[in-house]
């Protein structure tokens, strides 16, 4: 199996191949979170408490719990007086409050962009604006937002929700999004929105993440080159569906999401000679691995890397935590 970077498309019939997307995977708020977690069980020992899934990703949550962490649905499930975690989508203040009444270390995993947007919301409904947020109803990340200004923020789930849409003040209205959305499809609600309320505002900056968008962008390039795209990530993961939906999107014949190889039908590789491979922004690479060696199985030896942007985006891990790595150095 070889890989070269940035090779110009083989001709069409040269040959079984795979378009290998770059950058894809971790983005810098997935490991930041999970390397939170893994230093939180190596700092304060097991158990450590985390709200909902650290990151939607099933080999991961599998991963840190064979570690140690004990994923919960809600605050009400950690002992009183534990460490618990909150993922990297965010929660609304009332479960800080939960978390306090029980008497609960709390460590905040949130992606700091998520908790722009967060930052972004409050200002807005400080100055007692309506705010539209773009977003999949019932989504972690888009409860946690809403719950920051509950009484001004309105839930639009795409183009078909804003004919029913109303604001007080058609003067002061915003609209945010959710960090992981497709990035086409938000920018049709928000013309669509500025059709209905031209004085609407957008936010400083864009919402939606650049990891999410590079993800994106390397699937449009490579979309139309493939008859079948796979994207590597769990059901749950919006990011990862969204590349499902960009890669067809871009004119890939086929496009299908698997949390790794095991669910790959070869039935799909027949009459395929161009295979599109990514991952989501959860997903490590060494389920993509796992991908790459199944196809190289059934013929798919050369790999060519699409490239769309380079990263280099870090993030430093939670304040609680770091706090605590410092004391023990200072003690030390």
């Amino acid at each position: 199996m070889t890989a070269t970077p940035d090779q110009p498309a083989t001709p069409a019939g040269a040959g079984k191949r795979v378009l290998l997307a770059s950058p894809r995977g971790y983005c810098a708020g997935v490991d930041r979170a999970v390397i939170a977690v893994e230093k939180a069980l190596e700092q304060y020992g097991a158990p450590i408490y985390v709200r909902h899934e650290i990151v939607h990703n099933k080999y991961v949550v599998k991963t840190l719990e064979k570690k140690g962490a004990i994923f919960v649905e809600e605050t009400a499930e950690v002992p009183e007086g534990s460490i618990v975690m909150f993922s990297a989508h965010g929660v609304a203040p009332v479960v800080h409050e939960e978390a306090a009444a029980r008497n609960l270390a709390t460590i905040d995993a949130t992606c700091p962009l998520v908790t722009k947007v967060h930052r972004e919301a409050v200002r807005y409904a400080k100055d007692d604006f309506d705010i539209l947020l773009i977003g999949h109803e019932g989504h972690e990340e888009v409860i946690g937002t809403s719950g920051e200004a509950p009484e001004h923020i309105t839930i639009v789930d795409g183009p078909a929700d804003v004919p029913d849409v109303k604001v007080r003040d058609e003067s002061k209205v915003v609209w945010l999004s959710q960090t992981t959305l497709s990035v086409d499809e938000t920018m049709e609600t928000v013309d669509r929105l500025k059709e209905k309320f031209p004085q609407l505002v957008s936010p400083p900056s864009d919402d939606i993440c650049y990891a999410t968008q590079n993800r994106q962008i390397a699937v449009k390039q490579m979309g139309a080159a493939a008859d079948l795209v796979i994207v590597v990530g769990s059901k749950n993961s919006s990011n990862s569906v969204r590349l499902v939906e960009v890669a067809l999107g871009a004119g890939a014949r086929d496009a299908h999401l698997v949390d790794g190889a095991e669910e790959i039908d070869a039935a799909w590789l027949d009459g395929v000679t161009t295979v599109g491979l990514t991952s989501g922004a959860s997903v490590p690479d060494v389920l993509v691995e796992g991908v790459l060696e199944w196809l190289s199985g059934h013929g798919f030896e050369d790999v060519e890397i699409v490239k769309a942007a380079e990263e280099s985006i870090t993030f430093s891990l939670p304040k609680e935590l770091r706090r605590d790595l410092r004391a023990e150095l200072g003690a030390s």
